[in-house]
């Protein structure tokens, strides 16, 4: 059961993209020094009774490139068996910075409770997702109170109310998840005749899933198993033939094969494997169900073959080759396909191509590119093609008839976050919508193509109450130090008196927006007198593709530029007031993070560095690991251009780090991180350490059986938000009894 609306070809490997999770783990102790000697020491203090940092030995090291030599005393905590972390002295200075986290965390742990508390009672302790019809039955996806995942079930749509004799429970997560620390759900497909379902998991959040196929008629797994996959699995219309992705030693998912019920998975077939280590392979079907679409890509280019779902033993044809920076992605209706294509704009427009030629000789436009236009997805209907826009950094939905005359839908908020939601149905009149705002909850829509009219299945529902009339929001535009225009959306109680503390949030990078929708964690920050504002710094297509590129490669610091200029005008406006910023990134916002610290370190009055990708320069040099060769197009290749390794280390922030005075600074990590591994933001804090000369609190918490998301249940992953927030609130002066 597929229920993406495109051959999508960077979504799940843009991969060191902030995840919407915080993480933060509060950690216990003072007892660093038991079996630490030889790799760390504790700080030397005359007031014993406060908890001391443990201190990282530092360790001869350099390497040269381009004539440039580049010391690393910290390059051991980087485990020489990685991904299987098992070096003593790593794991000792992991552990020790964990207790050390406890101990300074342990004093305001009443607040962590409180704010968790607060979040958690904001959840619908039974939340349901809007039952979906699909292929002869309506799916949904739920919770039990207190349960921390999903449970997942169907019936027939001709109960329209149903019984629980009339549920079917076909994937039960939580009890998958017993007796495990971590645990996600990948793969969950269900065969075009509801008999099979593939799905995978993963218990140690490295990614690496583990695939099994479910007889839903019998309830009985199958003998098959398939090891090292990822993402999800795509079904012929035989009902019989599975296409799934394999990873290799490298973690990059470069082969595609066939599965077929009943057979051995040793004898599988592939169908197809991927030689450039650049290159990621992806499986998709389309809407329409009648093609199955093998993608390859990097950050810049895509290529894409289709098979009949009906002909599982044929051959992949290829619709366009890949040359580099053209990326395209492909649904199919009736005799057509349907394009998106940034081949004559960066903005991307949308075509048409004859099914027996759908080469780009024939292809015909349906929405032309533009500067203001940006052309974000789309989804193909039998009478209908449905398509994601954004103009000037708003959200739209454009609707196209069968002769291709088009109307927008109208939505209530200015400034809103709007995309197609889950439709499985080829055959349709009606479409399902996902919407919010700042201000307004997440929404679920219906609709009606004819009428031209939106009906509500789903308002997030708020139990300890939620009145809107309380905030607002609004979008300003700063102007930075080169003459761009950066938009922030900001968020506040109607009875703020300002300046006021304010918590800033970033990403920038990889061509992802941070949209600015309802979140009910951050009402925590706004209700303690907080504002709450996004950067939307280049790097991200807020205002379309062209503002991606001014933040990548050899443009990368004006994402840094932007963060800071954006807390200056915050500042100079009135808003907030240097040093009473709090500001947050995670992932490649980490290294968001990590660059504006060591720019401007006076602006900021606490900071949440999460999974930080703060090693740059070393990261980009080692093509040992899985994410480098195909992420040069996002930051450069050093090893090849001196130029870009002079610019990868003159803001890489492991590498700009100097003595200084330091606001106070969470950082996390994942043992089991395969996107930013766990020796990264180990490195950035051991050296920041040794060069800080400030009493502020520098804290590192690795969640030692995780990955790059955090905690893996829905209360869990809260409680690492809580303890996000409570640090910050704490150094800001605001956490009091």
């Amino acid at each position: 059961m597929r229920f993406s609306a495109t051959l999508s070809l960077k979504g799940s490997w843009a991969y060191r993209i902030s995840l919407p999770r915080r993480l933060s783990r509060v950690l216990l102790a003072g007892m660093v020094s038991a079996g630490l000697t030889g790799c760390i020491k504790t700080g030397e203090s005359s007031v014993m009774s406060e908890p001391q940092p443990p201190i990282a030995e530092q360790r001869a090291y350099r390497y040269s490139h381009h004539g440039i030599t580049v010391e690393d005393p910290f390059h051991w905590l980087k485990d020489p068996n990685y991904p299987d972390v098992t070096n003593a002295d790593v794991l000792n200075y992991l552990k020790a910075e964990n207790d050390y986290f406890d101990a300074v965390m342990a004093p305001i742990q009443w607040l962590v409770d409180e704010l968790f508390q607060e979040i958690k009672q904001r959840q619908k302790p039974d939340d349901a997702t809007v039952p979906l019809r699909n292929r002869g039955y309506y799916y949904q996806s739920s919770f039990s109170a207190e349960a921390q995942y999903r449970v997942h079930s169907r019936w027939k749509p001709e109960t329209s109310v149903p019984t629980p004799d009339d549920v079917e429970v076909i994937l039960d997560e939580p009890e998958l998840a017993k007796g495990h620390d971590y645990f996600s759900l990948g793969a969950f497909a269900v065969s075009d005749d509801g008999r099979y379902l593939a799905y995978s998991t993963d218990t140690d959040g490295g990614e690496r899933y583990t695939m099994v196929i479910r007889d839903l008629h019998t309830g009985r797994l199958l003998d098959e198993r398939i090891a090292n996959t990822i993402d999800s699995p795509v079904w012929a219309a035989d009902n019989q033939t599975l296409f799934y992705l394999v990873t290799n030693d490298e973690w990059r998912p470069y082969q595609a094969r066939r599965h077929v019920i009943g057979e051995s998975v040793d004898t599988d077939f592939v169908v197809y494997e991927e030689a450039d280590p650049g290159f990621f392979v992806g499986l998709e079907r389309t809407t329409s169900g009648d093609y199955i679409g093998l993608s390859t890509s990097d950050h810049v280019t895509s290529e894409l073959r289709l098979l009949s779902a009906h002909d599982p033993l044929g051959d992949f044809q290829l619709v366009v080759a890949r040359r580099e920076g053209h990326q395209y992605s492909l649904d199919h209706q009736g005799q057509k396909f349907v394009i998106r294509t940034n081949d004559l704009h960066k903005n991307f427009r949308l075509v048409s191509a004859p099914i027996r030629e759908p080469g780009e000789a024939n292809w015909t436009s349906l929405i032309e590119p533009s500067d203001d236009h940006y052309l974000l997805g789309f989804q193909c209907f039998d009478q209908w093609i449905v398509a994601e826009e954004r103009l000037e950094g708003v959200d739209h939905i454009r609707i196209l008839d069968a002769d291709d005359v088009s109307h927008r839908v109208e939505f209530p908020d200015a400034i809103r976050v709007v995309g197609i939601g889950s439709n499985a149905e080829y055959q349709t009149d009606t479409i399902r919508l996902h919407y919010s705002s700042m201000v307004t909850p997440h929404t679920t829509y219906d609709y009606d193509l004819d009428l031209r009219q939106l009906q509500v299945k789903k308002v997030q529902e708020i139990p300890s109450g939620y009145d809107p009339t309380k905030y607002a929001s609004e979008r300003l535009w700063v102007d930075a130090r080169d003459g761009a225009r950066i938009p922030v959306s900001l968020l506040y109680r109607t009875d703020i008196k300002r300046p006021a503390p304010l918590y800033l949030y970033g990403y920038g990078a990889y061509g992802a927006s941070v949209d600015p929708s309802f979140s009910t964690s951050v009402l925590s920050l706004l209700d303690r007198g907080l504002m709450f504002a996004i950067a939307h710094v280049r790097g991200g297509d807020e205002l379309g593709f062209q503002w991606y590129e001014d933040g990548k490669g050899m443009n990368r610091t004006n994402a840094f530029n932007d963060f800071v200029d954006v807390a200056k005008f915050l500042v100079e406006s009135g808003h907030t007031e240097q040093g009473k910023i709090a500001i947050s990134g995670a992932s490649a916002g980490g290294e968001l993070m990590g660059a504006v610290v060591n720019q401007a370190p006076e602006l900021w009055g606490a900071v949440a560095a999460l999974v930080p990708f703060v090693d740059v320069l070393n990261t980009m040099l080692d093509t040992s690991l899985p994410l480098t060769p195909m992420e040069w197009p996002e930051w450069g290749n050093p090893i090849e251009d001196a130029n870009v390794f002079r610019y990868m280390q003159s803001y890489s922030p492991y590498d700009q780090l100097v003595a200084g005075n330091f606001p106070p600074m969470l950082v996390t990590a994942g043992l089991n991180d395969p996107r930013v591994t766990y020796w990264e933001p180990a490195k950035y804090v051991a050296r920041l350490r040794a060069l800080k000369t400030d009493n502020n609190p520098l804290l590192l918490k690795t969640n030692m059986g995780a990955g790059h998301g955090g905690r893996s249940g829905r209360y869990d992953s809260l409680h690492e938000v809580a303890e996000e927030y409570a640090f910050i609130l704490n150094a800001l002066g605001i956490a009091t009894r």
